[in-house]
């Protein structure tokens, strides 16, 4: 069951009849956590006893950390064990993501460099018979969030069934945004019918996640995949072409997820975090990563890039911590070389930010930066990275995506390139898709200057007005079966 699907309304629909009509809050939660169950169990229900089991090993583990704090014990025998405890939770957590996701790439990487062929047949057999727990990048940092929280003086958890209901809690169980306990619990010990505004809102970023995913990114998906499965064949311009709209595919497809996640839980009375802010529209790298995918930007920064030091060890650890913490990003996405070097790439203009930034401050010329070539200037650079990083992130095999930076200047493209992906496949001229591509990166820009400059806000009849058109246009124009969520891989 995905999010664009007529179970899924039927589901959600299902769901809020009973949720809403049973006035108990202990109910609401235990009907919640079923729901949760019977959408997992749509997906892959041989995981849901392995991630049951997770729960209650950390459910546990963080009683086991907490309990000093609690009872007011403070000496170094307690402290110990407590930070033991810890480690050996984040180990555990740790060990379970790399046990599903990363042995393939481990021994396929010790065969290569010890040179020991029989290690890539086991990590054939892993990749052939191991298939990773779909969201479980996004479970494991939770609970490991959950683990450092409890331990730096964060209440635990006292109820079984709040912890379980927050850890299965179905909009963000797949694909996030991570979500803190604390930030849920408290509201599920609040819960309150939404006022109407609320329940426009949520059919509204239901309704507005749909055509960014169903209408959008699955149609630029078409395109990226036709690119890139051949490459040989394309041209420079349409490497470019490909790897501009990747950037928009990728996008318009998680922000759309999460947009109908959040608008499902505002309808079950519940606030999820942001997690896009037009990060497109950044003016500097270190924008970018405080307005994409904040909240795991703000998992890094709070359980991996403070832990290190953050900003507070002189410049030059300051600035490993910066290449580390992005390289350890890049790893958490995807077990190839080619999502370290995005986390690299991302890491080493983080450094050069710092330093320009710092270089800057001494010399007094900051301001050159507010000026509107200033402005200007750092869009460009910053946002030239960004896409030309994301082959890396599309083509995560080395081999390819070398290739095509090799390539990106001076390639002619086969003669019936052309024809047969733009004409034959998708009916229009090159010229008139990158149009569209533009345009729709102009309305974006446009809907980001309204918002963030005017702060205008549109009013919950127009939204109410506009989501069923919305779903129309979905149903309608939304190609058939629709493209899987770029970032249930990761």
């Amino acid at each position: 069951m995905t999010f664009i699907s007529i179970n899924y309304a039927l589901f959600l629909l299902a769901l809020c009849g009973v949720y809403w009509l049973i006035p108990w809050r202990t109910w609401r939660l235990f009907i919640l956590l079923i729901a949760s169950l019977i959408f997992y169990a749509t997906l892959q229900p041989q995981y849901i006893p392995l991630l049951l089991l997770c729960i209650v090993f950390n459910y546990g583990l963080a009683h086991a950390i907490g309990e000093p704090l609690e009872n007011h014990v403070a000496n170094v025998t307690w402290n110990r064990r407590r930070f033991l405890l810890l480690i050996f939770g984040i180990i555990v957590n740790v060990a379970l993501l790399l046990g599903f996701k990363y042995i393939p790439f481990i021994l396929n990487t010790l065969g290569f460099s010890l040179n020991l062929p029989h290690l890539f047949d086991q990590a054939e057999w892993f990749k052939a018979y191991i298939i990773s727990p779909l969201g479980l990048s996004f479970f494991c940092f939770e609970l490991i969030a959950y683990l450092v929280d409890v331990y730096r003086g964060a209440p635990i958890a006292h109820s079984f069934l709040e912890f379980t209901t927050y850890k299965f809690l179905f909009p963000k169980l797949i694909s996030g945004p991570i979500t803190r306990y604390h930030h849920l619990n408290h509201q599920f010990k609040s819960l309150k019918f939404p006022v109407t505004e609320q329940i426009v809102d949520g059919l509204w970023l239901i309704a507005r996640g749909a055509v960014k995913k169903g209408l959008f990114a699955d149609h630029i998906g078409i395109l990226v995949d036709l690119s890139f499965s051949n490459l040989q064949r394309a041209g420079s311009g349409d490497l470019w072409l490909a790897t501009f709209a990747y950037g928009l595919q990728l996008y318009l497809d998680f922000s759309g997820y999460v947009d109908m996640a959040r608008g499902t839980a505002l309808l079950l009375g519940l606030s999820l975090p942001q997690n896009f802010d037009a990060p497109y529209f950044s003016t500097s790298i270190a924008d970018f990563w405080r307005r994409w995918h904040i909240t795991l930007g703000d998992w890094l920064r709070n359980y991996l890039y403070f832990p290190l030091g953050g900003s507070r060890v002189g410049l030059i650890r300051t600035c490993l911590n910066l290449l580390i913490v992005m390289i350890i990003a890049g790893i958490w996405h995807g077990a190839a070389w080619g999502f370290i070097v995005w986390g690299a790439i991302h890491g080493i203009a983080l450094v050069v930010h710092r330093l320009t930034e710092t270089l800057s401050k001494k010399c007094s010329i900051q301001w050159l930066w507010e000026t509107l070539p200033g402005i200007i200037f750092s869009w460009l650079i910053t946002q030239t990275m960004v896409f030309s990083a994301w082959i890396f992130f599309r083509l995560p095999n080395l081999k390819d995506s070398i290739w095509v930076v090799q390539h990106l200047w001076g390639k002619i493209a086969d003669v019936q390139f052309a024809h047969k992906v733009y004409i034959e496949a998708l009916g229009l001229e090159r010229i008139n898709i990158i149009f569209l591509l533009a345009s729709l990166f102009v309305v974006m820009g446009i809907a980001t200057g309204l918002h963030r400059g005017l702060n205008l806000q549109i009013k919950w009849p127009i939204k109410l007005l506009f989501v069923p058109l919305c779903f129309f246009l979905v149903f309608l124009l939304a190609p058939k079966g629709g493209l899987p969520y770029i970032y249930f891989e990761f």
